[in-house]
């Protein structure tokens, strides 16, 4: 059975005619209130809530997007291809936000959908954020507010949306993503997984918790990883550590000229693709119209391919 949100398609709809009908709102970077979608299938991770957290989760809306703040209670939720198309493989989506909102719809179901039309599982992460205002009046405040510049940083994990605001308890975020991890070993019979071909890909933010779990996680196995648009610092590699698909523009505010952490790879001897594109900005998610980063899902399926990641009959040296 395919387990596919069907709210995505109202969510769809919706945003259609927001575009249609009020077009500044659909295209320029405004806050506007969103009312919380439902999400059918998402599945609670059951992981706990969040220390001195006084606001409920709340959705908006920016550049088109919807995006969901305050999460307090971490879920995922399962797109599965359709049946007889599988190919055994597995993805767990990490959406960005600075690890205080997420891009649910760019970063998170359109990926989703992407890989699942590919014969991939996939299942978004929807993990647990740093608190921000209850009032969406002093969230926009907040995120109109100066933006200092991005600071040179090692640390791969604090790859943050809004540079300067960086938040490094990763601890929560770093549960869920295992306890997600776990869900889908144990499930693996039901949703048509192979349990040595789950990876893990995120946006920004998502780079980061990619990146932390690969370096911090004690549980999860992940057979390779993705950060798009991450941090670019150097880190110690551990020795069991995954293959890499790499992606970042070199307009993208995270990139700063850094090779670091894909010359730790390289150093420890682990596969590693690495695309640095000419345009695409910053939380371009699939891509934007007119940018040279758009083609890199396409590269990423062939990488996969190639890398014997759709098929059980792995080798991957």
């Amino acid at each position: 059975m395919t387990h596919k949100p069907i709210n995505l398609i109202k969510v769809a709809l919706l945003a259609t005619l927001v575009v249609l009908v009020y077009p500044a709102m659909a295209q320029d970077g405004t806050i506007y209130p969103l009312e919380a979608p439902s999400e059918p299938n998402a599945i609670l991770l059951g992981t706990g809530g969040v220390d001195d957290q006084p606001a409920s989760e709340s959705w908006f809306r920016q550049w088109g997007d919807p995006m969901a703040r305050n999460i307090t209670t971490a879920t995922l939720t399962p797109f599965l291809p359709e049946p007889g198309k599988a190919n055994g493989a597995a993805v767990i989506v990490a959406p960005g936000g600075g690890f205080m909102w997420l891009s649910m719809g760019n970063e998170g179901w359109e990926v989703a959908e992407a890989l699942a039309k590919q014969g991939i599982a996939a299942f978004v992460l929807k993990y647990r954020l740093h608190p921000t205002a209850e009032s969406l009046d002093d969230f926009k405040a907040f995120m109109n507010g100066p933006r200092p510049a991005p600071p040179a940083s090692s640390d791969t994990s604090q790859a943050v949306a809004r540079p300067g605001l960086l938040q490094r308890d990763l601890s929560n975020q770093l549960e869920d993503a295992e306890a997600a991890y776990a869900m889908i070993v144990k499930r693996a019979k039901e949703w048509g997984v192979d349990t040595d071909r789950i990876g893990m890909i995120g946006f920004s933010a998502g780079a980061g918790l990619t990146m932390h779990s690969t370096l911090n996680s004690k549980t999860m196995k992940l057979a390779f990883i993705g950060p798009i648009y991450g941090g670019m610092g150097a880190v110690e590699v551990p020795k069991n550590a995954p293959p890499m698909f790499n992606v970042i523009a070199t307009d993208d505010f995270l990139f700063l000229g850094q090779f670091g952490v894909i010359n730790s790879w390289y150093k420890a001897g682990i596969p590693v693709e690495f695309h640095l594109y000419q345009n695409g900005g910053h939380g371009f998610g699939l891509g934007n119209p007119d940018r040279t980063s758009n083609k890199w899902f396409d590269a990423f399926m062939y990488w996969l391919e190639v890398n014997n990641f759709l098929s059980p009959d792995q080798n991957n040296d």
